[in-house]
């Protein structure tokens, strides 16, 4: 009650008066019946810049339903593939057209207007101040005034509008354009959604999260490559060698050296001096592939909680014979050549090992740009999040053979379902803000990379034998029983009321697993309680998948997820207008529309609404008594 009465004494200051609460109240109650904004959700971007960029650019294809809708009998496909190349990148695409002639102020005049028209239409569902506050700071007066013109009976407005539009054309139209850009962009996706690893095989993960940073309206689920790059920050030593192999192995040295100025030169030269055969790199991933092993291998030796003791690899290798065994059978290496491994001791770093490990924990920690984008993916990021009836995480909820939830030891304690997740956020938090890293906690980030019961890894990995075994048939990586399960309503309604949603219109939605649509692989499953949204965005998966990718639309009329078909490049969606190509399945329409007070937002504005009430009750009440 203490704390109530101080809450309305807040009020009361920002509310000083019965009519400044009652006009609030009129806002409030009105912002809940307009249409719930549209939520876009994206998943395993690993690193592919420009094909992020693009979707973000063109919202999924919401730019160009808006456009078909307002100029599909009116324009052709070539001017209505224009204007939308000139939202996406106004700057770029204006250049580009100004190379082959000078832009006049007609044609200024025609893009101007038809940008207006889309963000009029865009604007319709939000109130006139949420537009307004949308808006570039430089331009919104003008815009506001654009958007909203009325044609009165002497075209007054319409002539002063024309006036505005040669003003702006006079001065700087491109500049104007861009802002109008952004908006139209900011209005067609009221939030977005990443359900994980944004890093991985791409070049350019470093610049999707500095478009991220940028963005209106985003939260993060993490991914298990993001989890890893985490602890590569923290200083976690196997996750570190994970990173630096994987930017050999995939070629993306430039995220980590032009991006986060964390140089292998070190590296190169020690495994140069090392080990014998292959080029550079080769020496490079043979050198930092041995040092992940042992770094790996020491985690697994301080935790034999995680029921992980077969993969210390190195302990079973004979080293005069070139074989390792597994499962009772030996098999021969690609090479056997291991220079820095003591059989005697195999999970101990030479003291060159060490020199490099210990270089590249300083470089990781003391990365600024790095160490900035990891604290926003912490801020803005998490294991999971409920949101208006939906469960997002990314990778899965550890089951049992049985279906149910299977307990996993972190730390203190065994926690499953719910509880595991918690735990695992709370404890990655603890220990990337910790200044004396506790080092339980740090192995734990490296058990959320790739340990085999991690909600964020599902699998046992096996990287040791991809790299060093030709018989394909031990790189087989066991799944979690979550992903046989998953395709049963029963199993996925267990999981979302584990997180109290109980509507029958609630979804898991899911990423981690790349969906192979050209084997027949479907998104939706679990009749349409679950929605998978990883159809392989990465360029290394499209084989695989058929596809480039899902993203997933959930509007005021209902869910829709759409697939992508490969982006080329972002020079020839200048030069040629060309957008990504993309198919749209609905999942579910609304018979009537979803509004605000329909959301997890509007019933944290009818409990506003609920308080506003009680102290206009409070200010009536002295009112009686004054007059009295």
């Amino acid at each position: 009650m203490e704390h109530k009465d101080k809450y309305l004494r807040l009020l009361a200051e920002k509310y000083p008066s019965m009519r400044s609460l009652s006009r609030e109240i009129i806002n409030l109650s009105a912002i809940l019946n307009l249409p719930k904004g549209t939520e876009h959700f994206m998943s395993d971007i690993h690193g592919e810049y420009e094909a992020f960029c693009h979707i973000l650019n063109n919202c999924a294809g919401v730019i160009r339903e808006k456009a078909d809708m307002l100029y599909g009998s009116r324009l052709s496909d070539s001017e209505i593939e224009e204007i939308c190349t000139i939202i996406y990148y106004p700057r770029e695409k204006l250049n580009l057209i100004k190379k082959d002639h000078v832009i006049s102020s007609d044609r200024y005049r025609l893009i101007i207007n038809r940008m207006i028209e889309i963000a009029a239409l865009l604007s319709s569902k939000y109130t006139r101040s949420k537009v307004r506050k949308a808006m570039p700071e430089d331009y919104a007066y003008i815009i506001d005034e654009l958007i909203h013109a009325q044609k009165d009976e002497d075209d007054n407005q319409i002539r002063y509008h024309e006036k505005i539009l040669n003003t702006i054309i006079s001065l700087d139209a491109d500049d104007f354009i861009e802002a109008l850009a952004g908006l139209i962009k900011r209005l067609a996706v009221d939030h977005l959604h990443i359900v994980g690893d944004i890093f991985d095989r791409g070049h350019g993960a470093d610049k999707i999260l500095d478009m991220l940073m940028h963005h209106h309206s985003v939260d993060i689920q993490w991914g298990n490559h993001d989890i890893l790059w985490i602890g590569a920050a923290a200083g976690n030593e196997a996750c570190i060698a994970n990173v630096v192999r994987g930017c050999i192995k995939y070629n993306t040295l430039e995220t980590l050296e032009s991006g986060y100025g964390i140089s292998l030169r070190d590296l190169t030269v020690f495994a140069g001096e090392t080990y014998r055969s292959g080029d550079a790199m080769e020496k490079a991933l043979r050198a930092i592939t041995i040092i992940q092993f042992k770094a790996e291998g020491q985690i697994l030796m301080r935790h034999p909680e995680y029921n992980m003791k077969d993969r210390l690899m190195l302990s079973r290798i004979d080293q005069s014979r070139g074989t390792v065994e597994i499962d009772g059978k030996d098999h021969p290496l690609k090479d056997a050549y291991l220079p820095t491994v003591d059989p005697e001791s195999p999970f101990r770093y030479s003291d060159g090992e060490r020199k490099i490990i210990t270089e590249m924990k300083a470089a990781f920690e003391n990365s600024v740009r790095l160490q900035k984008h990891i604290r926003f993916l912490l801020e803005k990021g998490g294991m999971y999040l409920c949101i208006n009836g939906n469960l997002l995480f990314h990778g899965c909820i550890p089951l049992n053979n049985d279906g149910n939830f299977h307990g996993v030891r972190i730390l203190d304690g065994i926690y499953k379902g719910k509880a595991l997740l918690d735990k695992a956020d709370r404890t990655v938090r603890h220990v990337y803000f910790s200044k004396e890293k506790d080092q339980e906690e740090l192995d734990f980030l490296w058990y959320l990379w790739s340990g085999r019961r991690s909600p964020l890894c599902g699998r046992n990995i096996k990287t040791f034998e991809r790299y060093f075994i030709e018989d394909k048939s031990v790189w087989k990586e066991e799944s979690d029983p979550y992903y046989s399960f998953y395709e049963t309503e029963k199993c996925c309604s267990m999981i979302l009321r584990e997180f109290d949603l109980y509507s029958p219109f609630s979804h898991i939605i899911n990423g981690h697993t790349p969906v192979l649509a050209s084997k027949g692989e479907q998104p939706i499953k679990a009749n349409g309680r679950l929605l998978v949204i990883d159809g392989g965005f990465c360029k290394d998966y499209h084989r695989k998948t058929g596809i480039a990718g899902y993203t997933l639309i959930f509007n005021s009329h209902g869910l829709r997820i759409k697939a992508h078909q490969p982006f080329e490049s972002i020079d020839r969606a200048l030069e040629d207008n060309m957008d990504i190509v993309s198919s749209s399945q609905l999942i579910e329409t609304e018979k009537n529309r979803i509004m605000v007070k329909d959301t997890d937002n509007g019933r944290r504005i009818m409990e506003e609404i609920d308080d506003l009430y009680e102290l206009l009750e409070q200010y009536k009440q002295k009112e009686r008594k004054r007059q009295v």
